[in-house]
């Protein structure tokens, strides 16, 4: 499409089950929780994972997601394409709040992502996702960490974020 001239190669979009989706401008406020996150995870992490800053996953034929953060599995990258999975997916959530809750909690847990975090800036919480039910697209799991409390992740239990430090 963009090769036609129907989208401009500049446009931010993503596909989700088939549909193309704008995504929404970044604002300050989306960007600090990233860059401090992407710091942890690499750290924490080093070369055991891959960590992918708002970049594509493959799930399925109808959708490349590209959340703002995911870690996938250790392996070769080549060229042949996106991951088709991941461990962890953030999403960090200002006006993009409701269809990362709906069209993207779906879509992540009929593709058996195991843990799916929302990091709601406008509430300073993070919603946890976990237990995922393919078949119905849902979470079987859903805790909110606030801005006191330290979120701990389920699948990679080495990560401990203090969620305050995601809104300072």
């Amino acid at each position: 499409m963009i090769e036609t001239g129907i989208l401009d190669e500049d446009e931010r979009l993503e596909l989700l089950e088939g549909v193309i989706v704008s995504m929404s401008p970044q604002k300050g406020r989306h960007a600090w929780p990233i860059e401090y996150l992407t710091r942890l995870l690499v750290r924490a992490l080093g070369d055991a994972y891959g960590i992918r800053v708002q970049l594509p996953l493959t799930l399925g034929r109808r959708s490349e997601a590209e959340p703002d953060l995911a870690v996938v599995p250790a392996g070769p990258r080549t060229n042949r394409g996106h991951p088709r999975t991941a461990l962890l997916v953030i999403e960090v959530a200002d006006d993009s709040l409701r269809k990362d809750r709906t069209v993207k909690g779906a879509l992540y847990a009929r593709h058996r992502i195991p843990e799916y975090w929302i990091v709601n800036v406008e509430a300073e919480t993070v919603a946890v996702f976990t237990e995922p039910q393919p078949r119905s697209g849902a979470y079987r799991r859903l805790r909110t960490v606030a801005k006191r409390g330290t979120l701990v992740s389920q699948t990679l239990p080495h990560i401990s974020v203090p969620v305050r430090a995601l809104f300072s």
